[in-house]
């Protein structure tokens, strides 16, 4: 039990960094693309590489939100369940997510492929699409594993 949690926390915090780099380098890169029109030297392919990291700014944030419960939860229903209700919904709600995540991962992962066999890339810059569509589906099925931690550790006994 420790060694998945210790593995889901070390892989949901290293996917963190890498939506923080993401996020940083699509600040930088904004930022250098508007003082750089001023002088009437746009950055070529700015509007693809900011949606490309947009990309990975959100889906690799994606687990290490869900780990620290960092979402939005609407609590009206559940708070008027007792302790074994809520509990119960709470592995309920997981097991959903689990599959949808599973679903995503499972045709990210596909339309990766089909993005590399077909030779799929962006108008300007001519980058590949695949492995942006390949890490999104990893952090899909990370997003699996860190829903089923947190089913794990709903049962477990608080200390």
């Amino acid at each position: 039990m420790k060694l998945i949690l210790a593995c889901s926390r070390t892989l949901s915090r290293f996917m963190y960094s890498i939506a923080g780099v993401a996020l940083a380098a699509t600040m930088f890169l904004t930022v250098a693309d508007v003082i750089l029109r001023s002088f009437k030297r746009p950055i070529l392919g700015t509007y693809e590489l900011v949606g490309l990291l947009g990309a990975i700014v959100v889906g690799f944030a994606i687990p290490q939100t869900s780990r620290i419960n960092g979402h939005v939860v609407m609590d009206f229903f559940p708070s008027a369940l007792s302790g074994g209700g809520r509990r119960f919904l709470r592995v309920i709600s997981r097991l959903l997510g689990i599959s949808i995540f599973f679903i995503i991962a499972v045709n990210l992962w596909i339309m990766g492929g089909d993005f590399r066999s077909s030779g799929e890339v962006t108008p300007t810059l001519q980058l590949p699409l695949f492995p942006v569509a390949w890490g999104l589906s990893c952090c899909c099925f990370i997003q699996c594993l860190i829903l089923f931690v947190d089913i794990l550790t709903i049962w477990k006994p608080e200390t």
